[in-house]
């Protein structure tokens, strides 16, 4: 018997789940594009389709959820273009059914954001600005804080402990992670403390849907508690002055709404790096998933160890170079 956890999620559960909220399922459904969840499109009859999220048994506690679905609501109080959960009858976001934590979601079409045209970032940067407006208004109890320390630490330890590291690169890693960590710990605390703020936490391309009318931000399961910059960090690419180029648009619109500290663009670095190994360990923790086996079939390889550990040594050298300068 399977022990992965949407073992049991068929697509009867499935129905039978969004039915629980009152809703009259037609039969059509439909699996989106996501790893950490479950998600799908519902048809709905004599209605619109909507998408159903199935969290990850396990992963977020009920309360963080519903600091998630808040803090969703609040920016769509304040017209911020998020993607929010539905709200049911009795007005509630978060629903069970046979053990498994859903919500619904409306459908929002949109394509990717063309990051080469410069107006789209200071787009971008205006509407990221207004999620940390609403943001600064309030605080996470019960979501997780962008302690880099901690959060590498953890990282670094699952991927040492998840026996997919192949066992002549175990030492290298073991090493040369430990050197990445403590470089990214030096420059954060280098840079001076500056404001922890409620965001996004994951603005990547990719949870942002285009439409005429401008984004639409979805997936905040990453919600978090950090730094300013890490909503906009995610935007850039591209060698030192390319960077300096669409730094400079994002914050013409987000200084717009709210003020950038520029001691947090010295954080750009060490946050990407940390992602990295986050990205590596989060890959190591669900290697047993069936939905990843299929999507990152290239993790299961040396290969993929060999460019991780490459990656590291660019980045530890990347940690030594100044940040970049908005000129």
């Amino acid at each position: 018997m399977s022990s992965h956890p949407y073992a049991s999620l068929k697509p009867e559960v499935i129905l039978d789940a969004v039915e629980s909220t009152g809703l009259r399922a037609d039969g059509r459904l439909l699996a989106l594009n996501s790893y950490e969840n479950r998600v799908y499109q519902i048809g709905i009859e004599d209605a619109v389709p909507v998408v159903a999220k199935f969290y990850r048994p396990g992963r977020w506690s009920e309360e963080a959820i519903r600091e998630e679905h808040g803090f969703a609501l609040e920016l769509a109080a304040e017209e911020v273009p998020v993607v929010a959960p539905l709200l049911d009858a009795t007005g509630e976001t978060l629903h069970s059914h046979q053990g498994f934590l859903f919500a619904l979601y409306p459908r929002q079409g949109g394509r990717s954001p063309d990051l080469e045209q410069r107006e789209n970032l200071v787009r971008i940067g205006r509407f990221i600005a207004r999620i940390h407006a609403v943001g600064r208004a309030g605080s996470f109890h019960a979501r997780e804080r962008l302690d880099a320390a901690e959060l590498g630490e953890i990282a670094r330890e699952d991927v040492l402990v998840s026996e997919r590291l192949p066992f002549e690169l175990e030492s290298v890693y073991e090493d040369l992670s430990a050197d990445v960590l403590d470089r990214i710990v030096y420059r954060i605390a280098e840079a001076g403390p500056v404001p922890m703020i409620r965001l996004h936490g994951d603005t990547h391309p990719g949870n942002i849907l285009w439409t005429e009318s401008g984004p639409h931000f979805v997936d905040l399961d990453d919600a978090c508690t950090g730094p300013a910059v890490q909503d906009l960090w995610m935007f850039l690419s591209g060698d030192a002055e390319e960077m300096s180029a669409q730094m400079l648009a994002l914050l013409e619109g987000y200084e717009t709404f709210v003020r950038f500290d520029p001691r947090e663009l010295a954080l750009i670095t060490p946050l990407r790096t940390l992602r990295i190994l986050r990205h590596a360990a989060w890959l190591a923790r669900r290697a047993d998933d069936p939905a990843f086996v299929q999507a990152f079939p290239v993790f299961y390889t040396t290969r993929y160890w060999e460019d991780h550990i490459l990656t590291l040594r660019e980045q530890a050298a990347a940690l030594d170079e100044p940040a970049i300068r908005l000129t």
